[in-house]
């Protein structure tokens, strides 16, 4: 069975990754998973930069075929902010994303917002001396910002996020999320390329343990 390595170690995002890539004939592992500790800044101005960013740089450290992502929440009212800077929009303010955004948007009317998704696929060279080849899948939901956070599933931003029925993320089932979300569309838009890539037998190398 080939092996795809998803380059995250957060908690949340696998679980998410596990469900949406069931479907692919593949051993998923983590950068844990393999014992590479590879600290990847994310510095870029857009989502898929720092996803190829985290792609190619697993893929050069463990030689495997490797799924990057970086996603956010966008909201109209701070002109479609936080964005690529989602996951440290609360730094030093002593409280959660999420609850920062509810703090901010008080009083607030127009509570657009949408979550967005890149994934970069990250392949080895061939001849082993080249940069790894990456490919680019976007998803993308539109929504609104709840008044208050709502339901004990998903994480992050996902329990203040109204989707289009109302609900937030945090109170769906996890099918009907993984079938809207931003991530499930950035999934689906990638499977067909996963599968060919993994059918072709790319695999993560053969380690002392597997011999």
């Amino acid at each position: 069975m080939s092996r795809l390595l998803v380059a995250t170690n957060n908690p949340g995002k696998l679980a998410e990754f596990r469900r949406l890539l069931a479907p692919l004939d593949a051993e998923l592992v983590t950068p844990r998973d393999v014992g590479l500790e590879v600290e990847v800044p994310e510095p870029h101005a857009t989502y898929a930069e720092n996803a190829a960013a985290k792609a190619v740089a697993l893929c050069e450290a463990s030689g495997a075929v490797t799924l990057g992502d970086d996603s956010g929440i966008e909201v109209a009212a701070l002109g479609w902010a936080p964005g690529v800077l989602s996951a440290r929009f609360a730094a030093g303010e002593g409280l959660r994303g999420a609850d920062l955004l509810l703090d901010r948007l008080a009083g607030v009317t127009d509570r657009r917002a949408r979550m967005v998704c890149w994934l970069a696929l990250a392949m080895p060279d061939p001849s082993g001396h080249g940069r790894p080849g990456v490919e680019m899948f976007e998803g993308a939901v539109e929504g609104r910002i709840a008044r208050h956070r709502r339901g004990g599933g998903g994480f992050g931003y996902d329990p203040i996020f109204e989707l289009a029925d109302g609900r937030t993320a945090a109170e769906v089932p996890d099918p009907t999320k993984d079938a809207q979300s931003h991530r499930g569309r950035a999934v689906a838009a990638a499977l067909p390329r996963l599968r060919e890539v993994l059918s072709a037998g790319a695999r993560m190398p053969t380690t002392s343990e597997d011999a």
